[in-house]
This record gives C-alpha cells, sequence and structure tokens, in this order.
C-alpha cells in the first residue's frame, strides 16, 4: 500500500486527492466531500482522514465512506453526464430529503448525478446536474465568475432607486453582495445577473427594499439558457454547451 500524503507536501508528489476521489466515484461534489471528510467519514487504508487535501493512490489504497469502498473512475475513461432541468415551485434542489419531492426525482437517469449549487423550494427555472466533479466544482465556486440569471417578480413597483441599489450590492446577513447587472423588464419586474449565489440572495435584496417577490426564474447558469424546456422536463446538455461551460 502506497504512503498517504499529507496536504503540506509538494503537488508533484503522486496520488490524487480525496475530495476529487470522492467526486469522481459519483458521492458527491467536491465541495460536499470536504465537509464529509472533516466530519471523519471518510478513511484511507483503515484509518480515518480529516485532514483537507490529503492524497490517496485509488489503484493501491482502500478509500472508503462511512465504511462502504469508494471506486474511483478517472477522467480517460469515465463518460459524464450533464443534464438541464426546469424545475418547478415545491420541488427542493437536493440528491435526499425526506418527505419532500427533490430534484432527482424529476430525472430518471441510472446515473449518480448531483446538482450545481441550488434553487429554493418557492423559486423556479433552470438547474444543472452532473456526475462531473471537476466542473460541478468550477462552477460551484465563485472565483470563477460563472454568471447566473434571473427573472424577478415582485409584489409592488420597483424602483429605479431600488434597482440601482440591487446593483451596486447590498449587506445581506451582515455581507455586502457582489455588484451585479440590473435590467427593468415592466414596473413589477426586472432581470438580474450575480456571479454569486448567497442564501436566499435576491429575496433577501428585494426584501430590504421593502418589496417581497412573487415569482422568481433561473433563466441562465453561464451559457446554458432555459429556454423553452417546460416545468418539471429535463434535457442531455450538447457537446457544444459542456465546452462553454470549461472556458
Amino acid at each position: 500500500m502506497s504512503k498517504l500524503t499529507p496536504p503540506t507536501d509538494p503537488e508533484t508528489v503522486q496520488g490524487i486527492r480525496l475530495q476529487k476521489i470522492l467526486a469522481h466515484s459519483g458521492f458527491c461534489s467536491r465541495r460536499k466531500a470536504e465537509t464529509l471528510i472533516l466530519e471523519g467519514r471518510v478513511s484511507v487504508n483503515g484509518m480515518v482522514v480529516k485532514a483537507l487535501g490529503t492524497r490517496a493512490d485509488p489503484a493501491t489504497d482502500k478509500v472508503c465512506l462511512d465504511g462502504k469502498p469508494v471506486h474511483y473512475t478517472s477522467d480517460k475513461t469515465r463518460e459524464y453526464t450533464y443534464l438541464a432541468v426546469n424545475k418547478p415551485k415545491g420541488v427542493v434542489t437536493t440528491c435526499a430529503q425526506k418527505n419532500a419531492k427533490i430534484i432527482l426525482d424529476l430525472v430518471p437517469v441510472k446515473k449518480r448525478v448531483y446538482p450545481v449549487g441550488r434553487l429554493d423550494k418557492d423559486s423556479v427555472g433552470l438547474v444543472l446536474l452532473t456526475d462531473d466533479g471537476d466542473l460541478h466544482n468550477r462552477l460551484s465556486h465563485p472565483s470563477h465568475d460563472h454568471e447566473k440569471e434571473y427573472l424577478v417578480f415582485a409584489t409592488r413597483p420597483v424602483s429605479d432607486l431600488d434597482l440601482a441599489a440591487m446593483a451596486q450590492g447590498m449587506v445581506i446577513d451582515g455581507k455586502k453582495t457582489r455588484r451585479a447587472r440590473v435590467r427593468r423588464v415592466s414596473e413589477n419586474g426586472f432581470k438580474i445577473v450575480l456571479k454569486q449565489g448567497l442564501n436566499r440572495q435576491i429575496r433577501k435584496m428585494v426584501g430590504k427594499t421593502g418589496n417581497q417577490v412573487t415569482m422568481l426564474k433561473r433563466i441562465r447558469m453561464a451559457n446554458i439558457r432555459l429556454g423553452g424546456l417546460p416545468p418539471g422536463k429535463w434535457r442531455h446538455l450538447t457537446e457544444k454547451e459542456v465546452k462553454g461551460l470549461r472556458q
């Protein structure tokens, strides 16, 4: 068996980060894998590992999640799945939740895919699903500046000052949001493009103006558009779309 490589070792050493092994095995995203490692649920050769960045060799090391073996598949041999779903209201964007209809219930595919980011239960629109851990991490991390576009309608008319305030950034839960692009579509409606995804961010921003969201629909993620995909339906992404996500 190979020797585990602690995160302080140079990047040139052999082995693959445990986060990547878990993600490529279809168990979860890389970000979720980090949580699992910190919770002490991952072991290598019978030893629990809690250090992020630890590496192992899938060919010789036995990696387990909650005591169950993890089977790693490399990029060269794996065929990934990339899906777009139009999430209806009331569906939860998660892989498991008791007494609730989840996003995976809408997608009858055999492969274990998981959502890129979240869209709250009361919101509708585009959700991406994939088993490509690397791409999932790239799309989820705010440092890559992937855009997400939403169509929003409020209870009362939205003033130009309110739109400008949301575009400039607002303090939400003690943190100022990043600048956004905002465009009016009607007296009560607007489109907004974000490069971050704080919890219920748009609803809280609208709330700070003294208004309330009545409809929130995600219509684009990066280069992928919702288009005419009906609510509750899904489709495979094209090769061109997947290539665009990697840029």
